[in-house]
């Protein structure tokens, strides 16, 4: 019978949050869904769980003291793993959350303000035996629903629940749990992209893939592991891809030399088809690669062009590069003496590597 009445609950919350804007928005829907199930719940003398069953939320202002832990090596190589882990998680949902209310109140925030705000009061409230926190999904929807766009609608809400945690707690406790999971699973409900089932099948089944995985991981481990996860599954698809469209073409010049030229990106994933493109057995004795259309991405891709004119050095022929920027002539130094490089018209980009000696 329990079990029915939370269900009758959790709905009646639901639909109050659903269908009360569309009436009227001098209220917040979340206070009405909360004080309505409230109301029936002490007027009839239901038997449901209330947030006082599961824990008291009084207490006091706190006060400074500082952690009385151990400072040595053991102590930090123990809370290191996992602090890094909390703060990936918290930078992770406050930027999250930050993106989601841009895209809702079409307006742009400030991530490195957020970040910077966010570690400094995790930090200062450590001496306060608070505990780190970040921005809340839930609270944010709430506000933003209710009608809050600036400042104030934080502080508001932060000045409020200090208020009930100091002086209102018993009221607070008397709240049913179904009314504060009625407002939460609309939360949730608004919260999630609907349109990611919609497009499922029509994006690539990379990101398709992608989607599901970091969704899953999610679920059984955490944020940050999940974010991790799908930046290198992305990343590595994203290699995958490129390596396949470096191509050239190929023609003889009017001194009787042949000339590549060369599109796509050249890095680790391509360096493979790279090489293949050539044929140093049956070329001429001059030749020529431009990378007018193609850019060295870094150190293997200068690897693939050192082996190249190796390739070319053994069978006593020349190979000249053209268009290739300084930083990649400067590491090409076992085909120095191999290589002529068309210096007037190299561009002056970076590549992703470190200065051989």
């Amino acid at each position: 019978m329990q079990l029915y009445m939370m269900l009758g609950l959790v709905a009646l919350a639901m639909a109050i949050m659903q269908y009360l804007p569309k009436l009227t928005q001098a209220i917040p829907s979340p206070l009405v869904a909360i004080l309505v199930v409230t109301g029936i719940v002490l007027g009839l003398d239901l038997d449901v769980r209330s947030v006082g069953d599961m824990a008291s939320i009084a207490g006091g202002l706190p006060e400074f003291a500082i952690p009385a832990v151990p400072l040595s090596w053991e102590t930090l190589t123990i809370i290191f793993p996992y602090a890094i882990i909390l703060a990936a998680i918290g930078l992770i949902e406050s930027l999250l959350t930050l993106t989601v209310i841009d895209e809702i109140t079409d307006t742009r925030g400030q991530g490195n303000r957020e970040c910077v705000g966010q570690g400094t009061a995790n930090i200062v409230t450590g001496f306060f035996g608070g505990m780190g926190g970040c921005a809340m999904i839930g609270q944010s929807m709430i506000n933003v629903n209710s009608g809050g766009r600036g400042r104030t609608s934080g502080i508001a809400a932060a000045l409020f629940l200090l208020g009930f945690i100091l002086f209102a707690s018993s009221l607070i406790e008397m709240i049913p749990l179904a009314a504060l999971v009625g407002v939460m699973f609309m939360v949730v409900l608004g919260t999630f992209e609907w349109s990611s089932f919609r497009i499922l099948h029509k994006i690539p089944r990379a990101d398709a893939f992608v989607l599901i995985l970091v969704s899953g991981v999610t679920v059984f481990t955490d944020l940050a592991i999940a974010v991790i996860v799908g930046v290198i599954v992305s990343a590595l698809v994203y290699a995958w891809g490129n390596a396949s469209r470096i191509q050239a073409r190929t023609s003889l010049n009017d001194q009787g030399g042949k000339e590549y030229e060369i599109q796509g990106p050249l890095f680790f994933g391509s360096a493979t088809a790279f090489r293949d493109l050539f044929d140093p057995e049956n070329d001429p004795d001059d030749v020529v690669v431009d990378f007018r259309l193609s850019r060295v991405a870094d150190h293997s891709g200068l690897e693939a062009i050192d082996t190249l004119a190796e390739r070319y050095q053994r069978r006593g022929k020349r190979l000249h590069l053209r268009h290739l920027s300084p930083e990649c002539r400067k590491l090409l130094h076992r085909a120095k003496d191999l290589v002529e490089v068309n210096v007037i018209e190299d561009p002056s980009y970076h590549i992703a590597t470190d200065d051989l000696p």
